[in-house]
């Protein structure tokens, strides 16, 4: 019974696709025949008034040298931290983390390892106070020489 229901469906969706296929193309024969009847009128477009303006040039006007630009003073390498932290013991290096979440274990076990936190938080125990030792502490490690990438 299946097999039938479907070679039945098969045959009506053939039907309609040659139907619609066929009036599709009825109707583009129309629209060329229709066309070809009525020909387009060539319409002359008047030539537009030009108007003849002189061009005069402009003065020239004498350039000025550039002002001789003031250089900046050099910044000490050591007050600038750099791109980023280095992992002393496999030579990583990683950008600075700007949440404790997101920091690489090695940075959070630097700070451990340093004396600049008591413990390696976890997410959950991250509130206000602890989120300001942190900071204080990412600070102190940015500023050793040790870690500097």
């Amino acid at each position: 019974m299946a097999e039938i229901l479907f070679i039945l469906t098969t045959i009506f969706v053939a039907y309609v696709v040659y139907a619609v296929v066929g009036d599709q193309v009825a109707d583009m024969k129309a629209i060329k025949s229709k066309e070809d009847s009525h020909p387009a009128k060539a319409e002359t477009a008047k030539p537009a008034e030009v108007k003849i303006v002189e061009n005069k040039p402009a003065q020239r006007t004498a350039k000025k040298a550039p002002e001789p630009v003031a250089k900046a003073p050099e910044a000490d390498e050591s007050s600038v931290s750099k791109s980023g932290l280095r992992d002393p013991a496999t030579g990583e290096t990683a950008s600075i983390p700007t949440n404790y979440r997101f920091a690489k274990r090695w940075i959070k076990e630097a700070m451990v390892k340093e004396g600049l936190l008591d413990k390696v938080y976890k997410n959950s125990e991250l509130d206000d106070e602890a989120n300001a030792k942190i900071k204080t502490a990412l600070d102190s490690l940015l500023q050793m020489d040790k870690y500097r990438a």
